[in-house]
């Protein structure tokens, strides 16, 4: 038997006619209504509907490509498809992170220090499911398989880990946080009506998650080894932030050809990336107010982990934000 990780990505998907399918859409038909619980049977199919492939469900103006001259000036064509590549990267993201939330909370469950603690977080991991299988209705899941992406790599090998005090800090303290703002905006901005309220309903779970990571980090006592394994791993998590939205440039790049630095600063600096991921480093920085986080906040001011880069220094290859 294959041994999977607790993320979950390399984990293949079972064709709807499989009975255990069938179970689990009866189970989620409980918690979503007959009617999304229906489309789900037919989203978690090999063979998605054409639409899938096509939406882009979020415009120019949330990605910064309306300020972006390369952008306004491509045909339709070429701006309907960088529009969709963004889109779907959002929607793949999303897919990911809540897989990976569905094995951690169930990690969780058996490193629970009290009944109270295991239940909550078995029905973390149910919030987690649900969440999951509403995403699947608006992408093609069977290319769902396997990802390279620098962050998933970084949430990946972080679900791994047996410190506790680490997972507590690192992703419900301030991943968990910073999915609350990522999920508000794009529901915020989102075209589809549909997908906006899914992501609006995820809002009020996450907000759990996170203060229950907050009230249980507070009470621990964090050892010198915990506070240098999460400022390590903080500090790779804010450099791809630091260096701005690389995934928006590489996608115009794949679309429109070869660009050159020039091109690229170019484009750096007519997204603002400095301006918006300087205020992103903020926020992430004021999720790590814990007392217990203090001298983890210090060490990474130090390391100037909170300054955002400027357009120039933003042209690092296999970086991604």
């Amino acid at each position: 038997m294959t041994n999977h990780k607790i993320a979950g990505f390399d984990l293949p998907h079972a064709h709807t006619q499989d009975k255990l399918c069938r179970v689990l859409f009866s189970a989620l038909e409980s918690r979503l209504g007959k009617t999304d619980a229906e489309n789900l049977s037919k989203t978690f199919s090999m063979s998605p509907p054409p639409h899938l492939r096509l939406s882009s469900y979020w415009d120019a103006k949330h990605f910064g490509l309306d300020k972006v001259s390369i952008f306004r000036e491509a045909c339709a064509q070429e701006q309907a498809e960088i529009l969709h590549l963004c889109s779907y990267g959002l929607l793949a993201e999303a897919y990911f992170i809540e897989q990976a939330g569905v094995g951690y909370m169930a990690k969780m469950v058996t490193l629970a220090e009290t009944t109270e603690e295991r239940m909550l977080y078995a029905l973390f991991s149910s919030d987690e499911v649900t969440h999951l299988a509403q995403i699947s209705q608006f992408i093609d899941t069977s290319e769902l398989v396997g990802t390279d992406e620098p962050f998933l790599r970084l949430l990946g090998d972080l679900v791994e880990s047996s410190d506790k005090t680490v997972l507590l800090f690192i992703l419900q303290v301030v991943l968990e946080g910073w999915g609350l703002s990522h999920y508000r905006s794009l529901a915020k901005n989102c075209r589809s009506s549909d997908l906006s309220a899914v992501l609006w309903g995820f809002l009020q779970d996450e907000s759990r998650h996170h203060s229950t990571g907050v009230t249980l980090f507070d009470r621990v006592a964090v050892t010198k080894s915990s506070q240098q394994t999460m400022i390590e791993t903080l500090a790779l998590f804010l450099q791809m932030v630091q260096v701005g939205p690389q995934s928006v440039v590489s996608t115009i790049e794949k679309v429109k050809g070869y660009l050159s630095t020039a091109q690229k600063v170019k484009i750096f600096e007519e997204l603002e990336t400095e301006i918006q991921s300087g205020t992103r480093l903020q926020l992430l920085r004021s999720l790590m107010r814990s007392p217990n986080a203090e001298v983890i906040v210090e060490e990474l001011e130090v390391r100037g982990a909170f300054q955002p880069f400027p357009a120039n220094k933003c042209i690092f290859s296999g970086v991604s934000s």
